[in-house]
């Protein structure tokens, strides 16, 4: 190995000084990757297990390198939905002496799917609209924190199952800049870009065959647009009413709430005669149920994953008629007699197929299809046998999706 080898990273891990830097990424032995579904990249991107985990290294440009890793990091530090940087590797020589690309590595994001791999198996009709819905949300929160992407597409994006929706998660910063605010421009730009890929994208599944062929590329593009002005709207819109109707200041955090981001900040101001009362929510961020359910019961899951487990807490909340008690208490029971054994209850064997809130999310659904079916409320650990046998044996690994190459 050179000596002229750097790795700049936050927490190095000596086990990168093992891997063989003096070869190129796209002629590294197949003893050394691990073979998961990688979406279209203009780089040489290849996975590799490490330290008992799987990192990601992508063959880049250095002052391209450097710049993309500090954008990662400051992303983290906002928590935006993001892949992890771990390091960059410069100062690579072949064994001629001739200098490699330096590489940027980053920490693979496990359960997710580039949008290729979701297409190569069989998925209900709506399920690219719900690509489209993440996708959006992910995009309108990188513009409320100030971040340009330059480069908005589904390639660009990792996706990870929430419950019936999935969640989005930036995988490529190299055109990104983060900014105080963006302008009005700014963002339109980065909009119409991802209307532009986004069509493109699925006329090229389609010419795979991948693509149902009653899907209207342009109308799916067009809808994204669609659903980010929404949100967009929803988020940052101005809204007056009349002092009479207060009460529709906490309608609007409720709407808010509902949509999954918190309200920590709003702006108000009346007429000069006070008639009038003006709010806009000045500071929001997304994740309201999420935090809440890890506030309870320290479980860290998606959106709408907390939704759910949120809601089927408050079943078990009533049902054990303790409305009045204390809810940290009553999520610590829920989390021990109902969540935890549920989980702990599938075979050891298959728990890498799903999240464990996935798993549970899709148990509730199971219940509640037996409970329809035999017309009574089938007890939590029938539906886990029922489930494991006729549902989760069959599902794929979802965890690492070893072996196939997308």
């Amino acid at each position: 190995m050179s000596h002229n080898l750097q790795i700049t990273a936050s927490a190095p891990d000596p086990a990168l000084l093992d891997l063989p830097w003096d070869v190129p990424l796209e002629d590294w032995p197949s003893d050394r990757i691990a073979a998961l579904p990688r979406g279209i990249s203009r780089h040489t991107v290849r996975f590799v297990r490490l330290s008992g985990r799987v990192i990601a290294l992508k063959e880049i440009g250095e002052t391209v390198a450097y710049r993309e890793y500090a954008l990662l990091r400051q992303l983290k530090r906002l928590e935006v939905p993001s892949v992890e940087p771990v390091g960059v590797v410069t100062g690579r020589l072949d064994p001629d002496g001739e200098p490699l690309e330096a590489v940027l590595v980053t920490e693979h994001l496990q359960y997710s799917l580039p949008y290729r791999a979701l297409f190569s198996q069989a998925l209900r009709p709506d399920t690219l609209t719900r690509l489209i819905d993440a996708l959006a949300v992910l995009l309108v929160r990188l513009h409320v924190v100030g971040f340009y992407w330059g480069d908005v597409s589904l390639s660009n994006t990792l996706f990870r199952r929430d419950a019936e929706a999935f969640a989005a998660y930036l995988v490529d910063a190299e055109t990104g800049d983060l900014h105080r605010k963006l302008t009005d421009g700014q963002r339109n730009y980065d909009v119409d870009l991802a209307r532009t890929n986004i069509i493109g994208e699925l006329m090229d599944l389609a010419a795979g065959e991948l693509l149902d062929e009653d899907v209207d590329e342009l109308a799916i593009g067009d809808l994204l647009v669609e659903r980010y002005q929404e949100l967009w709207a929803a988020l940052t819109t101005a809204e007056s009413f009349d002092s009479a109707d207060r009460w529709r200041v906490a309608a609007r955090i409720d709407r808010l709430n509902d949509l999954g981001f918190d309200v920590d900040e709003l702006a108000m101001t009346t007429d000069i005669d006070g008639t009038t009362v003006r709010i806009q929510p000045k500071v929001v961020d997304a994740g309201h149920h999420s935090r809440r359910l890890m506030r309870l019961t320290g479980l860290d899951v998606q959106e709408n994953q907390a939704r759910r487990l949120l809601n089927d807490l408050d079943s078990f909340r009533a049902a054990t008629e303790r409305q009045n008690d204390d809810e940290s208490f009553v999520a610590h029971d829920w989390l021990t007699e109902v969540f935890e054994p549920s989980v702990r209850a599938v075979p050891r064997d298959l728990r890498g197929k799903l999240e464990p809130a996935q798993l549970f999310h899709e148990m509730l659904d199971h219940r509640w299809f037996l409970s329809e079916q035999q017309k009574r409320d089938v007890p939590m650990p029938e539906v886990v046998r029922s489930y494991v046998d006729t549902v989760l044996r069959h599902r794929r690994d979802e965890q690492s999706l070893l072996g196939e190459d997308s």
